[in-house]
């Protein structure tokens, strides 16, 4: 099985050395760099190319979501995690709006982060039980308006939940339409039915109903 490379970010060095011990437990894993503040994880990240960057919500400099964006643009094979102590919907609704694959609470890392990193180096996401129950509570405001109205939701076509998936998993456009083999012409039209039947204004609120629904 092939090692995974991790990069470590979080202003205190006693969590740096927690993380890092708790993944050595782990023989697949290797830890390629350590930052000490969000510009430095993203200038580590452009170079060493991890697989996975574990990034601290509160840092100097840059925050762990601002970093998570520019790491994103820098070396887009590189699946973020983002490691934090607030338990919050403006926490949540800001690491899905950054492009992270994953959310982990501190309080739960000993549990879940090892899962978190595997799942995100494998291209998936991740967010705890306790986590995607809040997300819940985070719900985009045009289905929750529609849902005061009628007890039902926009009916999605089996083609539109495939690319609902995609898109939720973060692939443009261009690589929805490759991967469905269609047009990306065919994907954009998709795209644009599936933000009007459910009145998503962003990539966040795509996420997070995909996250509510079970769909990715």
């Amino acid at each position: 099985m092939e090692t995974l490379r991790v990069l470590i970010a979080d202003d205190h060095m006693l969590i740096r050395r927690g993380v890092r011990d708790l993944l050595a437990t782990h023989d697949g894993l290797e830890i390629v760099g350590e930052a000490g503040n969000g510009s430095e994880a993203v200038q580590m990240a452009t170079t060493l190319k991890p697989d996975v960057a574990i990034l601290d919500y509160s840092m100097p400099e840059m925050n762990g979501p601002q970093a998570a964006r520019l790491i994103g643009k820098a070396s887009p094979q590189t699946g973020v995690i983002v490691l934090t102590m607030h338990e919050s919907e403006m926490v949540i609704q800001d690491v899905l709006q950054s492009g992270a694959r994953g959310l982990v609470l501190k309080s739960d890392a000993d549990r879940n982060l090892l899962q978190a990193v595997e799942t995100v180096a494998a291209k998936g996401r991740f967010f705890a039980k306790r986590v995607s129950d809040l997300a819940m509570g985070a719900l985009l405001p045009g289905v929750a308006k529609r849902s005061s109205r009628t007890s039902t939701e926009p009916t999605l076509t089996d083609r539109e939940r495939e690319v609902l998936r995609l898109l939720a998993d973060g692939l443009s456009n261009k690589e929805v339409a490759g991967r469905l083999q269609i047009s990306v012409r065919t994907a954009e039209s998709h795209r644009i039915n599936i933000n009007r039947k459910l009145g998503f204004q962003s990539i966040a609120d795509l996420v997070r109903y995909a996250l509510r629904t079970c769909e990715i």
